[in-house]
């Protein structure tokens, strides 16, 4: 009895092709229950690519062998997303436009491109992170309770959230590119110093940009995406802010419930509340009422490939993208793309070390917020 064979695409997209070829040619992974197709990102450098690289596979093998494997969402808090919103219910029901003011998603990273130019001049941080980390991270957040916990059933309404993104007006998405500065006190080179990059290049390495889901769950209710490299820090947070209490009975109830979900560097759930100062006189003040991964249990996190490629010898496929849900996710990104093509207005400037173009502010501010601090701690008052 032949045992399981796992096909790791961890090429450039350049040998797809041939491999896939040849492995149907020489009936290498002809057994659909025993062979699986592992893909690595990027899936396509847009969407005629990406439609191509389906049907290259599909035509050559089933569906259901092939993984496309993002390892974001591999990693443990983004797994536990699904648990905290579909084992909880005091959470389930607040999830909507009724009581969700805004929705926050940031990737940020310290650091730059290092010696990967030659890649990330031809990609940029548009088609590197937000239409796969990003938007993948948007549509489990954004998703409606599942029939099941089965691939299938969270796969479906996955894509569904990615359908029902409206048309981002192109204009209006911040780029940028990080200039010459210093990352925690070391001097860092501007893009277009670094290896492999040309000194007129245009590619972001800083996006960001405001979304709608046009369904009756998400409806009017703003998401905010923004991903960097030469950051000050090394972020992957999601922040969910609740709208205000509807009748204030304190003066000092000012401050809104956020709910953050940290994967990295820490993995964390925070929720900021209100609660009453000890005193003789009613006083309220921000609480962090926190969950700590490390804190909560023993057992220590596996990487997220490790978790991923046991899924894959084991075929469950929940955790990774089906073919519909890349071409939903290009078809976000590709009028954007499509406007850059055409100018070169628009791309800013940030120095290395800090938080991106002031631009990237105006657009929070569009919508009456600022960007989520990256620790929930902050917003917690001192004590008087």
């Amino acid at each position: 009895m032949r045992g399981t064979r796992l096909f790791y695409y961890a090429v450039s997209p350049s040998f797809i092709k041939t491999i896939t070829e040849g492995l149907a040619k020489n009936k290498m992974a002809g057994m659909v229950k025993k062979d699986r197709i592992v893909v690595e990102k990027p899936f396509g450098t847009d969407l005629t690519s990406a439609q191509a690289l389906n049907r290259l596979l599909t035509k050559n093998f089933k569906e259901e062998q092939i993984y496309r494997i993002d390892h974001y969402l591999g990693k443990e808090v983004v797994q536990n997303i699904l648990a905290f919103r579909f084992a909880n219910n005091i959470f389930e029901p607040l999830w909507s436009n009724k009581y969700i003011d805004h929705v926050q998603i940031t990737v940020a990273e310290e650091v730059g491109v290092g010696t990967r130019g030659k890649y990330y001049d031809n990609s940029g941080a548009l088609r590197d992170m937000i239409q796969n980390h990003l938007l993948q991270i948007l549509s489990v957040i954004g998703m409606e309770r599942p029939c099941d916990y089965a691939a299938e059933c969270i796969r479906d309404e996955k894509a569904k959230v990615l359908k029902s993104v409206s048309k981002i007006s192109a204009p209006e998405v911040i780029r940028a590119q990080y200039a010459e500065g210093a990352v925690a006190g070391a001097p860092q080179i501007g893009y277009t110093d670094e290896v492999n990059v040309a000194k007129n290049s245009k590619t972001e390495t800083f996006a960001a940009m405001k979304l709608f889901i046009d369904n009756k769950r998400w409806k009017g209710v703003p998401f905010l995406l923004r991903t960097g490299k030469c950051m000050s820090q090394k972020s992957s947070l999601i922040m969910i802010q609740f709208k205000m209490t509807p009748h204030k009975i304190f003066k000092d109830d000012e401050v809104a419930n956020r709910l953050y979900i940290s994967i990295q560097p820490n993995q964390t759930i925070n929720l900021i509340v209100d609660g009453k100062i000890p005193g003789i006189h009613m006083r309220l003040k921000p609480v962090n009422m926190d969950f700590t991964y490390n804190d909560a249990f023993c057992e220590p996190s596996p990487e997220a490939y490790e978790t991923l490629l046991l899924d894959v010898l084991e075929g469950d496929a929940t955790l990774f993208i089906r073919s519909d849900q890349v071409e939903a996710a290009w078809k976000i990104v590709m009028p954007i793309l499509d406007f850059w093509k055409t100018t070169s207005k628009g791309q800013k400037k940030y120095a290395a070390g800090t938080d991106g173009p002031k631009e990237a502010d105006k657009l929070a501010k569009s919508i009456g917020v600022q960007w989520a601090l990256t620790s929930p701690n902050e917003e917690v008052l001192k004590c008087d």
